[in-house]
């Protein structure tokens, strides 16, 4: 039977081999790309072999409109690659080397149950060799972001990383169960009123039952979907609209920043997740829903249109 020695010794050689497949990703914007004006025009961090034909998970905003992509092995090694897949419905992305990487083996996708909360995994980004270092689970549970985007499985864990777009979340098997997304002052729940920073991270195996779709078409079924054009927040059962994004369907009915969402198809909403499924869920081919606003006690049924999500995104040639 092993000693508790040889097993942290066996952890950590398992987790040095996990993380000699982490790639620094640099990636430069397509000309005039919308996204360059929230994501910047070139963008870096980190992604993770997960095929023996050296493709790359990452987190889709490093690569999302972009066309020219270098990345790094930890062995100083640089490839040229191209983007093969963007998925927004899980904010993943996928990329491949143009030429086949030398001596890295491709990690395993594994899985996080809410029961692991409070264990200790490893995170690595491409940083460095060193970058690699101990984080606790701190909970799993959904997460909805301001830019109509909602998971009903995220990871968050404590202590942070700065390098975290794109780090890699490694259990203690070496086996990937999250790809960096953000950093956050708190990753507790509302109602814990402590306050702790930390890191939240999207499961890998979201890519598990979509991975040949978006292999054979650059994309997903769930990334086909209607959307809004806008940043929102909510605030005690209200979602005020934060930012409209310009020439998008939010832009043409006339939605402004400091409007109130009241209800859309005539249902009462309180929260974003709900707002952003109900918009979702609308058929590609509905041709339009109402969306009741307020602004400064006035209230405006706005009729706004039905448009692909995805139609909106500059791609680069191949995708």
């Amino acid at each position: 039977m092993p000693q508790p020695s040889q097993g942290v010794a066996v952890a950590a050689t398992t987790l040095r081999q996990a993380q000699a497949a982490v790639v620094q990703i640099t990636a430069r914007a397509i000309e005039d790309a919308p996204s360059a004006r929230t994501l910047g025009k070139v963008r870096r961090g980190s992604g993770v072999v997960i095929g023996p034909d050296d493709l790359i998970l990452t987190i889709g905003y490093l690569i999302l409109e972009t066309d020219q992509i270098d990345i790094r092995t930890m062995d100083r090694k640089t490839y040229p690659a191209r983007v093969v897949a963007y998925d927004t419905a899980t904010g993943l992305g996928l990329l491949r080397p143009l030429f086949p990487l030398v001596n890295i083996q491709p990690v395993k996708i594994g899985q996080v149950e809410p029961s692991a909360v409070g264990e200790t995994f490893a995170v690595a980004s491409s940083e460095s060799a060193e970058s690699i270092g101990p984080t606790r689970l701190v909970d799993v549970r959904a997460f909805t972001g301001y830019w109509e985007y909602h998971l009903d499985k995220a990871l968050y864990a404590s202590p942070p990383v700065a390098n975290h777009s794109g780090a890699a979340l490694f259990n203690p098997q070496g086996e990937l169960v999250g790809i960096g997304s953000l950093y956050m002052q708190d990753v507790l729940r509302e109602t814990d009123p402590r306050s702790l920073p930390g890191n939240l991270f999207v499961p890998s195996e979201l890519l598990n039952s979509s991975l040949p779709e978006l292999l054979a078409t650059g994309s997903s079924a769930d990334s086909h979907r209607p959307w809004l054009g806008i940043n929102a927040v909510e605030r005690n059962g209200r979602i005020q609209i934060t930012r409209v994004t310009p020439a998008s369907p939010a832009a043409k009915a006339g939605l402004s920043p400091g409007d109130v969402v009241l209800s859309l198809d005539g249902e009462v909403l309180t929260s974003l997740a709900r707002l952003y499924k109900k918009v979702w869920a609308k058929p590609l081919d509905a041709g339009s829903f109402t969306l009741t606003v307020q602004d400064r006690g006035r209230v405006r049924d706005l009729q706004l249109e039905v448009r692909d999500r995805s139609k909106s995104i500059q791609k680069p040639a191949g995708i």
